[in-house]
């Protein structure tokens, strides 16, 4: 059975990793006959959204592993003891914690610095040649991680797009329910909800970027 490393990054879309990618990744994972452990960074997140106003509370101040635990079920450890010899593959859903928290290309757009223990585990398993998939925002990510040229997709958002690009990677446009593989780095990424107008949609575009990791050797 395969073992797959996930990286969450909070829990709700607007601040943290995207509940319905991340348990629809799970669930893609299970039913493909692998296995999974969660990780996450232990460090606050960049600010707390409202996610019923959209508004953010300066005055609160969450974790995001604490935050990440609520989608793992508990069942989640520090990202920093994420060993890349313990698993097959590494798995990101998106929201926006991937864009805030695991790096900063929210705020920095093609300026973006990855966190530092995040970009550690991340390149340990590029370094190693173990298949990835990065989803939704979690390209901008990725751009950071693979060398320059590296193909990804965010889906077909244009700004979004430049941006990664200045970073060093090549977007490729990419409907909802597709996958880019890039068969010479063993990434493979999906926009889910980029694009995604309905959780059918996002699903579709998951479990592909999830069977096409399983099927990487």
């Amino acid at each position: 059975m395969k073992n797959i490393a996930v990286i969450l990054s909070g829990c709700g879309v607007f601040d943290g990793a995207e509940i319905h990618e991340a348990v629809l990744t799970l669930l893609a994972i299970r039913q493909a006959g692998a296995s999974y452990q969660c990780f996450a960074p232990d460090k606050s997140q960049l600010h707390v959204v409202n996610h019923l106003t959209g508004d953010v509370d300066e005055t609160a101040s969450r974790n995001v592993l604490t935050e990440s635990a609520r989608i793992a079920r508990g069942d989640i450890k520090p990202v920093t003891e994420c060993d890349v010899d313990e698993f097959d593959a590494i798995i990101l859903p998106g929201g926006f914690g991937a864009a805030k928290n695991l790096c900063t290309f929210a705020v920095d757009g093609d300026q973006s610095r990855p966190d530092a223990e995040v970009l550690a585990v991340c390149k340990a398993f590029a370094e190693a040649r173990k298949p990835a998939g990065y989803a939704c925002i979690a390209p901008a990510l990725a751009a950071s991680v693979y060398p320059q040229g590296v193909k990804l997709t965010i889906g077909n958002d244009e700004a979004t797009a430049t941006g990664i690009n200045a970073m060093g990677a090549e977007h490729v446009n990419c409907d909802v329910d597709d996958v880019v593989i890039d068969n010479e780095h063993k990434l493979v990424t999906t926009p889910a909800y980029m694009l995604a107008q309905d959780i059918l949609e996002a699903n579709a575009g998951l479990t592909k970027m999830v069977k096409s990791v399983l099927a990487m050797k």
